[in-house]
């Protein structure tokens, strides 16, 4: 087992549309440079795997080249190198991992393969690892829906997750029934701020379940036979504004009581929410507020480490080094479907 402290470390992350590189030295992110492929994909309407391998491998060099330089790092002076393994889309894990471990076996240094999920778990204490409490876990994204109980660092186990659909999915297809742009998420959002939430009662489907897990395919399904029989709906602004702001109140409830009620049920006193989803503005407020009226700690990710980033990836692996975790061997290979567990 390979043991360092004290480390500079070069991240890459490709694990879908965001080509990303980071410099990490001792807990500090000296650089986060992120290459959205958002504009390449929203003529399709989602992610195009092979588009978004291609413009990794354009993009990749020139994004490390803007790390390097704004950390004020030369390729020789880095301690280990990490990439994202898994999971996501194969072909564009491919780029940042391969490259990293090139880089790795070129300059003799150690290479850390990190899980993504579990960037995304640890990312709200980027910079203040020192505060770390047990604690609750909401990993809400594009694609995965997640509650992790995490005992201590680095040692957490998953209690449920969406079973269908995620949350992520969920904005963005309901928005494309609307005719939003993609990725409809963020649009959502934006427009709910003038809508009424109590305007259409959508199903929060799962909300009263005993288990962990998730469901929002019903959810959508429901929004779409609510469009298919209320067109004219979609001529009115503030008609789609209100359909916004019932949507995203569904999927916020279903959040947040599904995250408290794990809490509660864990005895944890803390409460942290990560991934892209956790970008919204309404989730970010309602965990805020039911945690101060159950009085919870609240950590949320900040909103530049919520979407995909080599600094979460980054910072993780120089936790796991420094807890003196076993590294994986130079030659690992991706896991695009890799599972937290």
């Amino acid at each position: 087992m390979q043991q360092f402290n004290d480390m500079t470390i070069l991240a890459i992350e490709t694990s879908c549309d965001e080509t990303s590189a980071a410099v990490v030295c001792d807990g500090k992110i000296l650089s986060n440079f992120v290459s959205s492929q958002t504009k390449l994909h929203a003529e399709y309407g989602g992610v195009v795997p092979e588009l978004a391998a291609r413009e990794h491998l354009r993009n990749l060099i020139p994004v490390v080249k803007s790390a390097l330089r704004e950390a004020g790092i030369s390729m020789d002076q880095f301690d280990a190198v990490a990439a994202t393994q898994g999971p996501g889309l194969p072909n564009a894990l491919l780029v940042g991992f391969k490259a990293a471990q090139a880089v790795a076996f070129a300059l003799r240094k150690p290479f850390v393969g990190i899980n993504h999920h579990e960037a995304h778990l640890y990312s709200p204490w980027i910079n203040e690892f020192e505060k770390f409490q047990p604690n609750i876990s909401l990993i809400v994204s594009g694609g995965h829906t997640m509650l992790v109980l995490v005992e201590s660092e680095l040692k957490h186990r998953v209690l449920g997750s969406t079973i269908d659909d995620a949350a992520g999915e969920c904005f963005d297809k309901t928005g494309k029934m609307m005719g939003l742009n993609y990725p409809a998420g963020p649009e959502i959002d934006r427009l709910a701020e003038q809508g009424n939430p109590s305007a259409f009662d959508f199903p929060r489907p799962l909300i009263n379940d005993a288990s962990d897990d998730f469901s929002f395919s019903g959810l959508k399904t429901s929004v779409r036979y609510f469009i298919r029989d209320n067109p004219a709906l979609l001529d009115d602004a503030q008609k789609i504004c209100d359909l916004c702001a019932s949507v995203q109140a569904a999927i916020v409830e279903v959040l947040v009581k599904k995250t408290i009620r794990a809490a509660k049920r864990n005895n944890v006193r803390c409460v942290t929410a990560s991934g892209g989803v956790t970008c919204n503005s309404a989730l970010r407020g309602e965990l805020a507020r039911v945690c101060e009226h159950e009085g919870f700690t609240l950590r949320l990710a900040e909103r530049s480490f919520c979407t995909d980033n080599a600094a979460m990836i980054g910072v993780l692996a120089e936790r796991k080094s420094f807890r003196q975790v076993s590294l994986p061997p130079l030659d690992d290979e991706i896991k695009p479907g890799w599972v937290l567990v």
